[in-house]
């Protein structure tokens, strides 16, 4: 099942299209798309380009035909939602953690899709083929507050208002240590790690995307703190990035963290609290919240005992 991907460049400096893609591309490696532009895979501004070192430019718009594997056909699944709001245009979930968001390699089946089809079947249909309704995105290991909408015209707008950074998020985070100040705003690039391509990282330069995250301490503990996080721009793993670059990372992060946890916990410490987003049709914002998961509240009840 092919899947086209649609990319806008933004940068005043012009790159190289093969570098550009490895960095917005998380599941591809930059061979293998070196080998898809080769192969005729790849448009820019409508046409065919062959050649990896060609140079984009601001505005540029670029299309990627993906090719999955037969595994990710969309597949319905009797799994369970917490359901936090739906209407006629939109759903609203509590995504637990450890379960993936949408279907794709090495994951074809038990993500957040497989059960949307399953109890609202007319999202089948509606966004990009291999993730209906999805219209933003959590790591698997982090739970909380997602939207997903159920016809085209509710995913139009949302796709809409996410393109245009209206909806306000906040992630709780505990961790390690302490920020340099109680509050504090982080502006950086981030982009595709050189060293390790399945990271992202700080980077500098022309290399990756602006990214901006603001952080309040909610909470400060003998060795931990607890942060409310909010990521004004919306990179891969932005938050994780962002507090392992301040020298805070993530409790339980062991990708961008320390290796060996502080704290017994079997994911990384990080949740989506809280969402206010336009809904379709409305002139002001809803709220939607989900409280901590069990699991999160256990380490803090630890922490407040210590």
């Amino acid at each position: 099942m092919p899947e086209t991907i649609s990319l806008t460049y933004q940068e005043a400096q012009p790159m190289r299209l093969d570098k550009y893609l490895a960095g917005q591309i998380a599941q591809v490696s930059r061979m293998k798309l070196q080998e898809m532009i080769l192969g005729g895979s790849v448009q820019v501004n409508g046409k065919i380009i062959k050649k990896v070192a060609f140079k984009i430019e601001q505005g540029d718009k670029i299309e990627v035909f993906l090719e999955l594997p037969e595994e990710a056909v969309l597949v319905e699944q009797q799994i369970e939602l917490d359901v936090i709001h739906k209407d006629e245009n939109v759903i609203v979930v509590n995504k637990p953690a450890g379960i993936v968001v949408h279907p794709g390699a090495g994951n074809a089946q038990n993500t957040l899709v497989n059960a949307l089809i399953y109890h609202w079947n007319e999202i089948a249909s509606v966004g990009e083929a291999n993730r209906p309704g999805i219209v933003h995105r959590l790591d698997k290991e982090t739970s909380g507050v997602m939207i997903v909408a159920r016809n085209t015209s509710a995913y139009e707008w949302l796709v809409k208002e996410f393109k245009n950074r209206k909806p306000q998020k906040t992630y709780l985070a505990l961790v390690d240590g302490a920020p340099p100040t109680p509050t504090g705003r982080i502006e950086t690039r981030i982009g595709r790690d050189e060293k390790h391509r399945q990271r992202m990282s700080v980077t500098y330069g022309q290399a990756g995307r602006k990214a901006i995250t603001e952080y309040f301490t909610s909470k400060a503990y003998k060795d931990h703190t607890l942060l409310e996080v909010n990521p004004l721009s919306g990179r891969t793993h932005q938050i994780r990035v962002h507090l392992a670059y301040l020298g805070c990372p993530v409790t339980g992060d062991t990708v961008y963290g320390r290796r060996r946890k502080t704290i017994e916990i079997e994911r990384f410490f990080l949740h989506a609290y809280r969402l206010s987003i336009r809904l379709p049709g409305d002139s002001q914002d809803s709220e939607f919240t989900a409280p901590l998961p069990e699991d999160l509240k256990s380490v803090l009840k630890n922490l407040e005992r210590e």
